[in-house]
């Protein structure tokens, strides 16, 4: 993280940065949602003040984690009372952070009882920094999901027809906010027209509402008993625009949550706003591949529907496979696909130069597309 000497020269120095990049947020430094060059010290010390500090991230981008564990280990050392919350885990799942956390189990095990390949399935290696960092600073992991069987049932059921002894604790979600509802909107909009006013509609709406309520109240009930600043980490959906999980940490009492997102330099400018989040952290280019995985080259978004494209990269292997944002990926060679990590698990099995066969949602209708990867370089 830029260290900084005093909030002028600091901005300056990031605004200075930004034009050199010419990129809309500069790489290495933090700016406001709209874009505009803010002070390192004086954001860290807000937050490190704040109940709770909500990151996002893209599940399968190393680079957002790594840029996660830097703003984590800023704040710990303004404020080492804090706890640090996972949406990839389960409620059941506490007790095995909580032995991970005291020592009492090695990475294999903890994975294991965690039960961590089928409640998240994305690679470990991308978190185990943040829990190693955990446990060597003794902060307390916080299990901040429910099962994802609750959200898929409040999809086809509705919420009322759930039983109080099914809801995992979890209680009446607000009311979404009027961005919100027209981001799902959007998000059900490949399932045809009037889709907003259908019943289908309204049970999506609860089954998101629930999702980001169940997290919401793990936090606030962990920041009112123990005093902590709890620093959440989970997907991007959940955060931006202050819809989702800070939209009912409000309404639980917690309407100062600070919300922080890494900003990729891909990403276009038109998309920054100030009710975006309270800062965004500028990231480079990306350099290469991290590593010689394979690539569908989407970014994808778990919903209650099941995974959901939400961007197809240009040229990549998916674009050329004809798919488009707003297609619910259903099965990968057959295999259903109920999760973005089931998709994510799929293609990273992919040997280069092999196909893969996709089953899609889109308008209704079930398509059946094959996802071509390239060969191996110098094969």
């Amino acid at each position: 993280m830029a260290a900084c000497v005093g909030e002028e020269p600091a901005v300056r120095h990031a605004a200075a940065a930004e034009s050199a990049s010419g990129l809309c947020v500069a790489p290495g430094f933090w700016a406001t949602g709209a874009g505009r060059p803010l002070e390192t010290a004086g954001l860290i010390a807000r937050a490190a003040r704040a109940p709770a500090v909500l990151l996002g991230e893209h599940h399968d981008s190393p680079e957002h984690h790594r840029w996660q564990l830097q703003t984590i280990a800023a704040i710990h050392a303004r404020n080492p009372d804090i706890a640090i919350g996972l949406e990839m885990f389960p409620r059941r799942a506490q007790p095995a952070l909580d032995r991970w956390t005291a020592g009492q189990t090695g990475e294999a095990e903890f994975l294991r009882e965690s039960d961590w390949d089928r409640v998240w399935g994305y690679p470990a290696e991308l978190y185990l920094p943040i829990l190693h960092f955990a446990r060597m600073n003794r902060i307390p992991l916080v299990a901040l999901n429910v099962e994802r069987a609750l959200v898929s049932r409040t999809a086809r059921e509705g919420w009322a027809a759930i039983p109080a002894a099914d809801r995992e604790g979890v209680g009446n979600p607000a009311r979404p906010t009027d961005a919100y509802l027209e981001r799902l909107s959007e998000a059900m909009a490949a399932h045809g027209p009037g889709e907003r006013q259908s019943a289908g509609f309204q049970r999506f709406v609860e089954a998101q509402s629930v999702w980001d309520r169940a997290m919401a109240e793990r936090i606030a009930e962990t920041s009112h008993a123990t005093g902590r600043t709890v620093v959440a980490i989970m997907g991007m959906a959940h955060v931006e625009g202050r819809n989702g999980v800070p939209h009912q940490l409000a309404d639980l009492g917690i309407a100062d949550a600070v919300v922080l997102l890494p900003w990729e330099a891909a990403r276009g400018c038109e998309d920054l706003d100030d009710g975006l989040a309270d800062a965004v952290f500028g990231l480079g280019p990306v350099q290469g591949a991290e590593t010689p995985r394979p690539r569908l080259g989407v970014r994808l978004e778990d919903t209650a529907e099941g995974a959901v494209i939400r961007a197809v990269q240009a040229g990549g292997v998916a674009d050329a496979a004809g798919l488009k944002p707003g297609d619910v990926v259903t099965a990968a060679a057959g295999t259903p696909v109920r999760r973005a990590a089931d998709l994510t698990a799929a293609v990273q099995r992919q040997p280069p130069g092999t196909w893969l066969p996709l089953t899609i949602a889109r308008d209704r209708a079930v398509r059946d597309v094959v996802a071509k990867f390239p060969a191996a370089p110098g094969g």
